[in-house]
């Protein structure tokens, strides 16, 4: 039962672990620092695409599965879970392609969102009010 539980949960971690690769970067828009941590779990995500690297929650799950009694994933997570149930198979390329546009959208708006930040604080004189604000004429 505990082998069936970690498997479970290494599978939902991988689910939100790839929710995260895709939308992570939209939190940048309200938290700046974020989209480092963001940057280098898509960089990983891009990693296993482009180049083939493993990818350790799928060990995990694998290894949990077959200690439960219960058959391993005859192929990756995605190709497993993902691949001919959320999107057809044929449109593998299609849909690498719009999760890295959503990425790459959500880290153009947050460095536009940045920018706009750095714009208003020279006027607003550093943290705070302006300076201007509560400074009457003598």
């Amino acid at each position: 039962m505990g082998y069936r539980l970690l498997a479970e949960a290494a599978m939902l971690v991988h689910f939100a672990f790839l929710g995260y690769v895709v939308a992570g970067g939209f939190l940048a828009w309200r938290w700046p620092a974020a989209v480092w941590p963001h940057a280098a779990a898509a960089c990983y995500g891009l990693g296993i695409i482009a180049i083939g690297w493993e990818c350790p929650l799928t060990h995990v799950e694998q290894w949990a599965r077959l200690r439960a009694g219960r058959q391993g994933l005859p192929e990756g997570f995605v190709d497993h879970y993902l691949t001919g149930v959320v999107y057809p198979e044929a449109y593998l390329e299609e849909t690498r392609i719009a999760a890295a546009a959503v990425v790459l959208s959500s880290w153009a708006g947050a460095a536009l969102l940045a920018r706009r930040r750095r714009r208003r604080r020279p006027a607003e004189g550093g943290r705070g009010a302006p300076a201007s604000e509560g400074v009457k004429d003598a």
